[in-house]
């Protein structure tokens, strides 16, 4: 979905943009360490992995090109900053920091930033009359852990965005931008700017990543930004590290752990229904792992009754081009020469799986057919589609449909969808307040619960995954269209939908446990499909999908 071009007027705007400041603390001195991550073993990097036995036994190859074994390398990120602009100085709406009250940290300092929000939004709302003042906000220097863990319903209580101020400012600033209101993206950005921190808690690190990707918007030079203007990405950062915050996140955040962990538990479920259990299995992967998801998996294989199959093999849809990755989706593309193929061959090969691995180069999906992917009659295909489908290859709705055509047309024994379950209709996003407000509140769900995932501390794993789910504020073709729509393109694509199995279910709410209390798991009655909510409020959905027999293959 194509957005229109922003108002004219946003270089009007620029023209108070004008000195350039950084404005976010250094980060802190005691980072939060992780420790060992006893569940994820398997993927100990510091393991002594033979290099002659990697070249010997490994079968990582590019299918339009010769194999190839990838050498893992990467740069060290420095710390991350973000620059932003604060009115000129010799405009008649600068005032002085110092006119802005601070309130002093207090027992109630929690309930003063909450009040303090709630009068900042009813400033924006009032306008900008001649005398109005932003109160300002102490930048918070880490969110203290709480007394006890709240209720997973707490949050339906009331106003389900009661104390998310961020919001407040951030919306009505884009509205503003929209409708070329010069003076209140004034006042809201120099508000934002006040308050923005990427230490702080929750609602002062979506203010500093709102605020980058407003500036971003109004940029007519936004596009040639490095990952160096902002917070730490995937792009960025050293491969080892990379690994590292995966699996850390893994550990402490169900957000895609549980959707893996209810896609493997199909993958065996599928092929429990195969009547020749001695076939090879081909996985086509079409997700944001990066190969964390696969040693469960091949770990539950060889309990499988009569072992693993013969073969195992995973075509990985790798993601964009370095020179790309700023238009991709969060979490899709990984550090340049960053390679988790050697790795897991080397872990298949300990269990006696015999595993191959292709990498499909950033292929464009409707491109797909069962030549290009090497399929053949005498395997069970099956597509794992996490989180990308949305997004791959910057395909419209309509081209959405097309590629769920194109899956059908392989013939896979079935499709497992996770997709983020915002509830949007494109054609009501057409202007851009209204698509970023519903990013904002995306991320706000991801912010949150990462605060509560490593306790209100910091680390740099923790920094790494937040800059990388920020990256979808600025990318503006980043919008999903919710469960509802998505069950119905798969069905209109020819597909029929499977209830998964009691052990996907069971797995799933046994993984869960493990969490934050706020996370939920529901089974819809209506479609079998299960939904992972935070505090109450829908985030992503899982789905199990078969070639549907009405239909006629074309």
């Amino acid at each position: 979905m194509e957005e229109p071009d922003p108002n004219p007027t946003s270089d009007h705007i620029l023209d108070w943009l004008e000195d350039s400041v950084s404005f976010l603390p250094s980060f802190f001195d005691d980072p939060y360490t992780s420790g060992e991550i006893d569940s994820y073993q398997w993927w100990d990097e510091s393991q002594d992995i033979g290099h002659q036995d990697l070249i010997n036994n490994t079968r990582v190859a590019s299918l339009n090109n010769p194999p190839t074994i990838v050498t893992v390398t990467g740069t060290t990120p420095a710390n991350p900053t973000i620059s932003n602009h604060l009115p000129p100085r010799n405009s008649s709406k600068k005032r002085k920091v110092s006119d802005y009250p601070i309130p002093k940290t207090s027992q109630n300092h929690h309930n003063q930033r909450k009040n303090q929000g709630r009068r900042m939004n009813q400033q924006s709302e009032d306008g900008d009359a001649a005398g109005e003042e932003p109160v300002g906000v102490k930048k918070s220097v880490g969110s203290k852990k709480g007394s006890g863990k709240a209720t997973a319903n707490n949050s339906n209580n009331g106003n389900i965005k009661e104390g998310r101020w961020a919001e407040q400012l951030l919306n009505p600033c884009a509205s503003a931008i929209t409708t070329g209101n010069l003076t209140r993206v004034q006042h809201l950005v120099y508000v934002l700017h006040e308050l923005a921190s990427l230490t702080g808690d929750a609602n002062h690190r979506l203010a500093a990543h709102g605020l980058r990707a407003l500036t971003h918007h109004l940029s007519s030079s936004s596009s040639s930004s490095s990952a160096s203007d902002g917070p730490a990405t995937f792009a960025s950062a050293e491969s080892r590290f990379f690994q590292k915050s995966l699996l850390k996140f893994y550990e402490v955040s169900p957000w895609f752990a549980l959707p893996n962990n209810i896609a493997n538990s199909s993958i065996l479920q599928i092929l429990t229904e195969e009547s020749d259990r001695r076939r090879n299995l081909h996985i086509l992967d079409v997700g944001v792992s990066h190969g964390v998801q696969w040693p469960t998996l091949l770990e539950a294989l060889t309990r499988r009754s009569g072992g693993p199959p013969p073969q195992v093999r995973i075509t990985v849809i790798t993601g964009a081009t370095e020179n790309d990755q700023n238009k991709e989706t969060p979490f899709s593309v990984g550090p340049p020469g960053d390679n988790f193929s050697p790795r897991l061959l080397a872990f298949a090969k300990s269990m006696s799986i015999n595993l191959e691995i292709n990498l499909l180069d950033n292929q464009p999906l409707q491109n797909l057919n069962a030549q290009l992917i090497n399929s053949s009659p005498d395997e069970t295909l099956i597509v794992c589609a996490q989180f990308r489908l949305h997004h791959l290859n910057h395909n419209t709705p309509d081209e959405r449909t097309e590629i769920l055509k194109v899956l059908r047309n392989m013939e896979p024994k079935g499709v497992i969808l996770s997709e983020n379950n915002i509830e949007c209709s494109c054609n009501s996003c057409g202007d851009f307040a209204t698509g970023f407000s519903r990013r904002v509140d995306y991320l706000w769900k991801f912010l949150d619960s990462t605060s509560s995932a490593f306790k209100g501390r910091e680390s740099d794993e923790r920094r790494l995954m937040e800059g990388e789910a920020a990256r979808g504020l600025t990318n503006r073709s980043e919008m999903n269209e919710g469960k509802e729509k998505w069950c119905e393109r798969m069905r209109g694509a020819g597909f029929v939908g499977e209830v998964f199995g009691e052990d996907a279910i069971d797995g799933g709410r046994a993984l869960l446990r493990k969490y934050d209390n706020n996370w939920e798991m529901r089974v819809e009655e209506k479609d079998g499909c299960v939904g992972l909510s935070w505090k109450g409020q829908a985030v992503s959905f899982c789905s199990l999908w078969k070639l549907n027999a009405k239909v006629n293959d074309s």
